[in-house]
């Protein structure tokens, strides 16, 4: 009897590596120049030159009908026509891979339009798709950065891990000595670990390997994710490799805490110990939680004598990232807002003080009777003066005119009284005659009725009347003869032209006793002279003829 044994094919995972754009282009360089042995490198873009420069076996020009190989301007929907254009090209080469890392820096024409398109067609064919970008430094301006986060939202949609590493990160590990190129190989470096981590868990011997479905289980539909990888020697080198990995300073800012996926690789030589192993793993649990999907591989490298490394790959950490949102930030996305928006309650009746004094009386007679104490043995109670009247709820119309602001009571605004000029105290005087109005100086002039007296002389002065005689004129003409007047002509001109100009008639000739200033009293009246004993003058008939 001739047994047969099975021919057994030996399938290894095939693992491509995608670089967009002219930084993807850039990391597949550096990549092959570290000598990463196990994976497919192929390089597309919409620059013809850029191509001349890939080191990639198999290179796709993007677009020569969009762009004619001149590449895509910074425009994202350039790149995004060129990818469209080229999109069977782009299956040929993805055809047959089980796992595709597509590696583009975002902010540019290429990268940000084409990646999302090569994510879509492996994403189709059923790969496990995981995309490493870069985010543009903040010199390079805010239109960049503002494409870029709109490239990282579409990539997003159609890949099952994301790894996100701004640039501006690189300035953490640099220094002033740090070349330029040398500050994109550090960031090259984060997705060479995690693919050399993958790979060498996949294709290396070791004491826990790990098989593709494993690495598919922790990162398929996984979101967000973080890669890291550490290496120390001496003593306690494998709990410094293991801090090393965790605390990646390269990445978003994101952490391993929530994590739903961990992948762990312990790499070592021949010295490595199962008591590092143990500490190694056991130092990267205590971040995540105890329910994630860890998977753990240990492996041997004899270049690595006396050196432990240790590589993570921590997946699914958006729900970390949302926990440690601001709160503000969430609270749009908390159940309780969703609810809907409460209804008014209706108003309800007023109770009357009958039903409510009948509420009160039901609920005391039940709990008396609950008390089981005979209330008829009790004495009248004693009024200490204080009386309980029923509640009676106040309606709403009430409660308003209560709540409502009363008017304060405004004072009224004082008259204005305008403020005199503060005047110099001078001597009061008479005023003269020629400062008074026309008017006045006539009432002046006429002198004021005076009491006659009644005595001999008011009876003689009748006497006088009656046979045509006055007395004063008589009197004041010697006087008039004997004082000559004080005023001048011109003065008497000056007073008419000022009565004729203000529409007054010209006044009158007054006498000297009248408008002279030294004949006005202090209050502005003219003085009567009274004529005296010596200038009566005794009618002829009445003399006595001696």
């Amino acid at each position: 009897m001739i047994l047969s044994f099975p021919d057994i094919k030996e399938l290894k995972p095939r693992i491509t590596v995608f670089g967009v754009g002219g930084a993807g282009g850039n990391a597949v360089n550096n990549m092959i120049n570290s000598g990463l042995i196990g994976v497919d490198f192929v390089v597309a873009n919409t620059d013809a030159q850029a191509l001349a420069l890939s080191k990639a076996e198999r290179i796709i020009q993007l677009g020569v009908g969009v762009t004619e190989g001149l590449g895509a301007g910074s425009h994202p929907e350039v790149g995004r026509a060129a990818a469209e254009e080229s999109f069977d090209e782009i299956n040929d080469h993805l055809s047959g891979s089980h796992m595709v890392f597509i590696t583009a820096g975002m902010g540019g024409g290429t990268g940000t339009g084409a990646a999302p398109v090569v994510a879509r067609a492996a994403r189709e064919q059923g790969i496990l798709t995981v995309g490493v970008v870069t985010k543009p430094f903040q010199f390079e301006g805010n239109r960049r950065m503002r494409l870029a986060d709109e490239g990282i939202d579409e990539l997003h949609r159609h890949v099952d891990t994301l790894i996100v590493i701004p640039n501006q990160n690189l300035f953490r590990v640099a220094n002033e000595k740090t070349t330029f190129a040398d500050a994109f190989s550090m960031a090259d470096e984060v997705l060479y670990s995690g693919v050399a981590c993958i790979t060498d868990l996949m294709t290396k011997e070791g004491l826990i390997n790990l098989d593709f479905a494993d690495v598919r289980a922790v990162m398929r539909g996984m979101g967000k994710a973080m890669m890291g990888t550490g290496e120390a020697s001496g003593e306690d080198r494998a709990r410094h490799a293991a801090e090393a990995a965790i605390a990646n300073p390269l990445l978003d800012d994101v952490s391993m805490q929530g994590a739903r996926g961990l992948l762990i690789s312990i790499t070592g030589g021949s010295d490595l110990t199962l008591y590092e192993v143990d500490e190694a793993a056991s130092r990267i649990r205590q971040e995540v939680d105890a329910d994630a999907n860890i998977i753990l591989g240990a492996t041997f490298d004899d270049t690595l004598d006396g050196i432990i490394r240790v590589s993570v790959v921590a997946t699914g950490t958006e729900a970390m990232m949302v926990q440690a949102m601001d709160p503000i930030e969430r609270a749009p996305a908390r159940p309780a807002m969703l609810r809907p928006a409460q209804q008014p309650a209706p108003a309800r009746p007023a109770l009357k003080s009958s039903d409510f004094d009948a509420e009160v009386e039901a609920a005391l007679s039940k709990a008396i009777e609950a008390t089981g104490l005979d209330m008829s043995d009790l004495g009248p109670s004693r009024s200490d003066g204080v009386t309980v009247e029923p509640y009676t709820p106040v309606g709403t119309s009430d409660m308003a005119l209560e709540d409502a602001p009363k008017r304060e009571e405004r004072p009224m605004p004082k008259a204005y009284v305008p403020q005199h000029t503060e005047r110099p105290d001078v001597q009061r005087r008479m005023p003269r005659m020629e400062e008074f109005p026309p008017i006045a100086r006539q009432s002046i002039g006429q002198p004021a009725p005076r009491q006659e007296p009644s005595n001999a002389r008011a009876l003689f002065k009748r006497l006088a009347s009656n046979v045509g005689l006055n007395l004063e004129t008589e009197t004041a003409r010697p006087e008039m003869r004997r004082e000559p007047t004080a005023e001048s002509p011109a003065a008497d001109d000056a007073a008419a032209r000022v009565a004729i100009e203000q529409g007054h008639p010209k006044p009158m000739g007054q006498s000297p006793e009248h408008g002279a200033q030294g004949d006005l009293d202090l209050h502005g009246r003219a003085n009567v002279q009274h004529p005296t004993k010596e200038h009566l003058e005794i009618p002829a008939f009445l003399r006595k003829h001696g």
